[in-house]
C-alpha cells in the first residue's frame, strides 16, 4: 500500500512540476495556434458549460422561407463579423481569436443539438468570443434553424448578406 501512494504522490508531483514548467515556456497568445491538448480542452470546455437538460429542448420555430430570411439578414448583421456570411469563420476579426469561432457548417457544430446551439446563442461561451446576446428566444431559434441552413446556402443569399454587413 505504501509503494502505491508513493507512486501516485510521484506521479502528482511529476505531473504538477511538468504543467508548471509547461505554463512558463509557453504562450497562451491568441496569435499562436494552440497545441493538440490546448485544442482538445478548449472544445470538450464548451461541452462543460451547457447546462444538463438543455440538449433536449426541441426547437419550436419551423424553418420557413420567411424565418430563414429573417434569420439570415439578423445573422449578416450580427454574427458574420466573427463567423463570415457563410459561416466559414474566415474573417479577419477570427483570425486573432482563441478559441477561434468554428465553421458552423462542419459535423462539429451541425452535431451538436437545437438545445445547445440555442443555449450558446443566448448565453454565450465563457472565456471565449463568443458573447452571450440574450436576446428574444423566438429570434435565437430562427438563428438555430439558420444555423442549420448555412451548409445549403445559395450564392444568392451570401450576396444578399453582402448588402447588410
Amino acid at each position: 500500500m505504501k509503494t502505491l501512494t508513493g507512486i501516485l504522490v510521484f506521479v502528482a508531483i511529476f505531473g504538477a512540476g511538468a504543467s508548471y514548467y509547461y505554463l512558463r515556456t509557453h504562450s497562451f497568445s491568441a496569435r499562436e495556434k494552440p497545441n493538440a491538448v490546448e485544442a482538445l480542452i478548449a472544445r470538450n470546455v464548451r461541452r462543460l458549460a451547457i447546462p444538463f437538460g438543455i440538449t433536449g429542448m426541441e426547437n419550436p420555430v419551423q424553418a420557413t422561407a420567411l424565418s430563414l430570411a429573417e434569420a439570415r439578414d439578423h445573422f449578416a448583421d450580427h454574427c458574420a463579423v466573427c463567423h463570415a456570411n457563410n459561416g466559414s469563420g474566415k474573417t479577419m476579426i477570427n483570425e486573432g481569436l482563441y478559441p477561434p469561432a468554428p465553421d458552423m457548417r462542419l459535423r462539429e457544430t451541425q452535431e451538436l443539438s437545437d438545445g445547445e446551439l440555442f443555449y450558446i446563442i443566448k448565453n454565450g461561451i465563457r472565456f471565449t468570443g463568443m458573447p452571450g446576446w440574450g436576446g428574444e428566444d423566438e429570434v435565437n431559434w430562427k438563428l438555430v434553424n439558420f444555423i442549420r441552413h448555412l451548409k445549403d446556402l445559395s450564392e444568392e443569399e451570401i450576396e444578399l448578406m453582402r448588402e447588410l454587413n
